[in-house]
């Protein structure tokens, strides 16, 4: 019986990924509908952050870093973080709030404004 549970347990857990995958965006407008947020703005909120310094990320000159994790595909994984179900709320989140999230990741918090939290979710929500 437990490991019934278990099995069940395991494909409802894939079942929830892949639905949240198959639920995110596949273009720059339905990135900026559902995360508030301006795709071309975020492109340039990225390199005014400095994300560049620490990650490499698809579009965006120069970034090239491997301090942080590599940012392709960010817009079909499951987690952000490795804490964080990939949500819109979550994404921008913790782009504001890294240390918030995990106190031991090493993503500091870079005072993001809350509309340019939007903006590089939007942008990241391209990158599939």
């Amino acid at each position: 019986m437990r490991g019934d549970f278990r099995t069940y347990l395991a494909i409802g857990v894939c079942l929830a990924a892949s639905f949240a995958a198959a639920c995110r965006p596949s273009g720059p407008s339905e990135a900026s509908m559902i995360t508030g947020g301006d795709v071309e703005r975020g492109r340039t909120a990225i390199g005014k952050y400095g994300c560049a310094a620490c990650h490499t990320i698809p579009g965006i000159a120069g970034a090239t870093a491997t301090v942080g994790p590599p940012l392709e595909r960010i817009a079909v994984r499951t987690y952000l973080g490795g804490h964080l179900t990939n949500s819109p709320g979550n994404m921008i989140r913790w782009i504001q709030k890294p240390q918030e999230v995990d106190p031991n990741n090493a993503m500091p918090n870079m005072g993001v404004t809350d509309q340019d939290a939007k903006d590089i979710a939007a942008y990241l929500y391209t990158l599939r």
